[in-house]
């Protein structure tokens, strides 16, 4: 985790590199990618720095970014939101949470991706980000709904 959240504050060293892990780039379009980047790392940054000491889940919605929370579906016995959410399997907090969530038994010590790198294209309207895997095919979903919730559309995944 350390390394982790090394470079979702930084980037990836040379150390790093020296690795030389299984990298998986998912690529993605939005109408502000750097918004996206940004927001995707202030997210996951918040959920690493807490894996040793893993809230309470009725902290969560404070703990992460309220744009994030506010596209997630509601929990079960919530009010659907106004508008309701546009799209295809908008994840609840809680089950995304369950992904990362180092007290569950088999959740949070069975993730198989780790940020690596995240950046956007000259284009400027897509970006990118970049993970660690144990390999291919992976449980990509977490990211995936990560990636949407902070605004990213038209995800495609590659080396």
């Amino acid at each position: 985790m350390e390394g982790e959240l090394r470079r979702l504050r930084s980037g990836p060293t040379a150390e790093d590199d020296r690795q030389q892990p299984f990298l998986v780039r998912v690529r993605f379009t939005a109408k502000d990618p750097d918004r996206v980047v940004a927001d995707a790392r202030t997210v996951l940054t918040r959920v690493v720095e807490r894996t040793g000491d893993w809230p309470p889940f009725e902290r969560w919605p404070r703990l992460l970014p309220e744009c994030f929370v506010q596209r997630c579906a509601p929990e079960p016995g919530e009010p659907e939101p106004e508008p309701p959410v546009v799209g295809a399997g908008p994840w609840m907090l809680s089950d995304w949470l369950h992904c990362f969530d180092p007290t569950e038994e088999g959740a949070g010590e069975d993730r198989s991706w780790w940020w690596w790198d995240a950046g956007t294209d000259e284009s400027g309207d897509g970006g990118w980000v970049q993970v660690a895997t144990d390999g291919w095919p992976f449980g990509s979903g977490s990211l995936s709904w990560m990636i949407k919730a902070c605004g990213g559309t038209d995800l495609a995944y590659g080396p």
